[in-house]
């Protein structure tokens, strides 16, 4: 079968070509964030996963905050066909990932292993330059004390000047000398390492193992277990490898379902979705950055998220933004204790100011709030109908003109805005879409309607009774929404422009 452009082995390929899983209808951002931090190519997606080329190293492969986890792309090519067809010639479809194109798997190893070796070049030599530079710091005291030394000296027995230059002299001369043979010795070592890194990696001494994931179609004919066995036997007949369950060098991921066959190498055992500076996880942590991300975060801005919990968005956000000012309020005791043992281990102490106050009741001045991003609690203590709509109400109220709000909404609260919404401002649904995946824009293009921020006179009129008691938004205008999936539920991240003083 033909490689597509970009992907491993091909003529065409200008870095290596690596997939990201990611929760569904975060694609976008995905997408949006590789082309911005990793300067990708051949972007493209399929539901749950981004397709990229990019000759960043781990370092940088590390940085992304919308992905879940990220692999080295060995194979993509289409379905296989499992209907009226027999058990054996599925497995034997299986194998020819390995045998119909083994060049791909060589290549992908030879990738594999080049990333890994640079990244502990670079760490041994990071290492070696703080031992230099701590070295360097020791040598410039003792020069420094033995120069307060002379001067001393030379107070109590100017005659002696000659001959203490002269001892410095001798001893700096066996500083460097002493400092060149151990840069030496440290070059020869290093050298040593590298290369014992670089045999361990032999083809003849690489373990692997499986792991398999089957949907569709596919999932219903085959359990992962009996994908993995076929996979593996081939793996060790065609290359040599050692299968090794608990403690692998490398492992392979395979997808199967009716839209695509993927197989990849996971670059990194821990996902890219579990932070290290978090502490204690609250709202999934992609999704957090993606709210972020949404707002347009601004240096010296004010941001403010009046539902704070964890401050898993706080947290996302001041990492990625440091230089903003940033205040979490909740009325939880239990929940600012768990977003303060977290700023603590981030080391955003500084960063952020939590306040123990109510949503409904925030102690800030009118308009004076550059960026809301907030999480609206689902469940039973939060009613669909006043307290939404006392939320909004309060959080535009401190909101300044031209501000912005990025909320997390269930499917029962956007549902309940978003008719909020059509009853005040006519809506075309086929002007609602962008051609981005997972992109909905709930405002209508001006050029087409003409009626995008505000409605007719007579629309008004007829509706005001019911827009004073009802509506929640004021002069909040809809700018964007995307429907992502929380794991057993779908919610909504909606993105919100505050349009003029709402006269609270």
């Amino acid at each position: 079968m033909s490689k597509a452009p970009g992907e491993p082995g091909s003529d065409t390929e200008a870095g290596a070509r690596f997939f990201c899983t990611a929760g569904r209808g975060l694609e976008p951002f995905l997408m949006r964030e590789v082309r911005a931090r990793l300067a990708a190519t051949q972007v493209e997606y399929i539901s749950g996963k981004v397709f990229f080329t990019t000759c960043s190293d781990l370092n940088m492969l590390k940085e992304l905050k919308s992905a879940e986890r990220l692999f080295l792309l060995i194979k993509k090519q289409f379905p296989l066909i499992v209907s009226s067809v027999s058990k054996g010639k599925i497995f034997n479809e299986m194998q020819r990932l390995i045998k119909e194109d083994p060049g791909s798997w060589l290549n992908a190893i030879s990738i594999w292993k080049n990333l890994l070796e640079l990244d502990a070049k670079k760490e041994k030599l990071s290492q070696r330059d703080d031992k230099q530079l701590k070295r360097k710091v020791g040598e410039n005291e003792i020069i420094i004390a033995k120069k307060l030394k002379i001067e001393q000296m030379q107070k109590i027995e100017e005659n002696r000047d000659c001959q203490l230059e002269k001892q410095i002299e001798e001893e700096t001369l066996e500083q460097r000398d002493f400092t060149t043979k151990s840069e030496n010795f440290q070059e020869e070592e290093f050298q040593n390492d590298t290369e014992k890194a670089t045999d361990t990696h032999n083809q003849n001494d690489l373990t692997f193992r499986v792991s398999c994931r089957c949907s569709g179609t596919v999932g219903k004919a085959f359990t992962a277990q009996e994908v993995g066995k076929v996979i593996g036997i081939a793996l060790m007949k065609h290359f040599g490898w050692k299968a090794d369950l608990r403690n692998p060098k490398l492992e392979i991921f395979i997808h199967l379902n009716d839209i695509y066959s993927v197989v990849g190498i996971p670059v990194f055992r821990v996902p890219l979705a579990s932070r290290a500076y978090i502490k204690t996880a609250g709202l999934r942590s992609t999704i957090a950055w993606a709210m972020a991300s949404l707002a347009d975060i601004k240096a010296g801005a004010f941001v403010l998220d009046p539902m704070c919990g964890l401050g898993t968005i706080l947290l996302e956000a001041a990492k990625e933004w440091p230089d903003v000012y940033y205040v979490g309020a909740d009325v939880s005791d239990s929940q600012l204790l768990g977003t303060w043992d977290n700023l603590k281990a981030a080391g955003l102490e500084d960063k952020i100011e939590l306040l123990k106050v109510s949503v409904i009741e925030l102690p800030l001045p009118s308009e004076s709030v550059d960026i809301i991003i907030s999480d609206i609690p689902f469940g039973k203590k939060f009613k669909l109908g006043e307290d939404i709509k006392r939320i909004l109400q309060e959080m535009e109220r401190v909101l300044h003109v031209g501000g912005t709000i990025v909320l997390l909404l269930s499917e029962d609260h956007h549902r309940r805005l978003t008719d909020y919404k059509e009853r005040s401002i006519p809506f075309n649904s086929k002007d609602s879409h962008t051609d981005e995946p997972g992109i909905k824009k709930c405002l209508i293009p001006e050029e087409k309607t003409g009626a995008s921020k505000t409605v007719s006179t007579s629309f008004e009129a007829s509706n005001h009774e019911f827009l004073d008691k009802m509506s929640p938004f004021g002069s909040l205008v809809p700018v964007e929404c995307h429907k992502v999936s929380l794991g057993k539920t779908d919610a909504f991240i909606c993105k919100y422009k505050k349009s003029q003083s709402s006269g609270l």
